[in-house]
């Protein structure tokens, strides 16, 4: 139903006022009683051999919502009823900005693709921080962290300190993203002498909490092998609790899209189908090279219960969804958990 109504309607509209247009409706219809329970009983598997203990944390299902679906943290609560294990908001800054000019997000239909250059656009990390103190009991929160547009790379520290403290209360993980390539100069953070600096920062101030909370990197598909190898080094030196692979790409080839299109797309991140295979390969090589000394998240171009797999064996503790979830609709999670359950069965 989803796929050959509900999308196609959608899919008539812009995609930036779609999704806030998506989101007022979840958030009235949970209003209506019994309306979160219903969805849960549709969507939700449940059962031990889904668990999955990753950073020290009890996940009830490897699957996950990636950041940059609810980056105001405004939706979890009844995201969470679609049957996700956990849900990663966010990329929040310290300070509220608006972000790139509209439009900023283009769908690519022949592809099953995104292209989008948000930049960041959120309501500040403060805001998020006193709606996350409203979550669901046992729903796990992952706090995806980044910098201000207009702070420079060398100041770049002092925002992830400020996202860190402010957030370290009411999430569960953090991620620091310095691979999205729609804040100007932010990719230049993941060279190997800036990103040590930042992650021992980050590294320093958490184990002086009572509590230290678990750590993970996001990684650009756009790395070459030898910043890959880099970053295992870096990973283990760090002690990092774990990596996000991989955000979206700058790359184009071989899409189906035609060229004057993407043209007049112009600059933005890719996510999608097109990311499927190269999120994959990013995976195993980490995975390989790191002989398994850190657990992996998986996001790109998961699309269907295979895909999602393929990327569990290629090396992933859990995964993540984000354009999948917008092209497959909210059945594709319960899909990926009981092909899991079927495999371990």
């Amino acid at each position: 139903m989803y796929k050959s109504i509900i999308r196609p309607i959608l899919f008539c509209f812009d995609p930036e006022k779609i999704h806030h247009f998506i989101f007022a409706c979840i958030l009235w219809m949970n209003r209506i009683p019994g309306v979160s329970m219903l969805i849960s009983k549709i969507f939700t598997v449940q059962h031990p051999a889904l668990h999955r203990k990753v950073f020290g944390i009890d996940f009830p299902n490897p699957v996950g919502l990636a950041a940059g679906f609810d980056k105001d943290a405004k939706l979890f609560n009844e995201l969470s009823h679609f049957g996700f294990g956990f849900i990663e908001v966010g990329t929040l800054t310290p300070v509220a900005q608006p972000g790139n000019p509209k439009p900023r997000m283009f769908r690519l239909p022949k592809d099953s693709g995104l292209i989008n250059r948000m930049g960041f656009n959120n309501e500040g990390v403060a805001a998020a921080a006193i709606r996350l103190k409203k979550r669901n009991k046992n729903l796990i929160i992952g706090g995806n962290i980044g910098k201000n547009k207009i702070t420079e790379n060398e100041n770049a520290v002092q925002d992830y300190e400020k996202c860190f403290e402010a957030l370290f209360e009411v999430v569960d993980y953090f991620v620091v993203n310095v691979s999205s390539p729609n804040t100007p100069n932010l990719r230049a953070l993941q060279e190997k002498e800036p990103l040590k600096a930042l992650l021992h920062h980050l590294q320093k101030i958490n184990q002086l909490k009572a509590n230290p909370k678990p750590i993970a990197l996001k990684i650009a598909p756009d790395l070459s092998q030898e910043q890959l190898d880099d970053v295992v080094e870096i990973m283990l030196e760090t002690k990092l609790a774990g990596l996000i692979a991989t955000n979206t790409t700058i790359d184009r080839s071989g899409l189906q899209t035609d060229e004057s299109t993407l043209t007049n797309i112009g600059a933005g991140g890719l996510s999608g189908k097109p990311l499927r295979q190269r999120a994959t390969e990013v995976i195993q090589y980490l995975s390989k090279q790191s002989k398994g000394q850190f657990p992996i998240i998986a996001v790109g171009g998961i699309h269907s219960a295979a895909d999602a797999l393929e990327k569990l064996n290629a090396g992933a503790s859990l995964i993540q969804l984000y354009t999948g979830f917008i092209y497959e609709g909210p059945a594709l999670i319960k899909q990926i958990n009981q092909a899991i359950l079927k495999k371990t069965a």
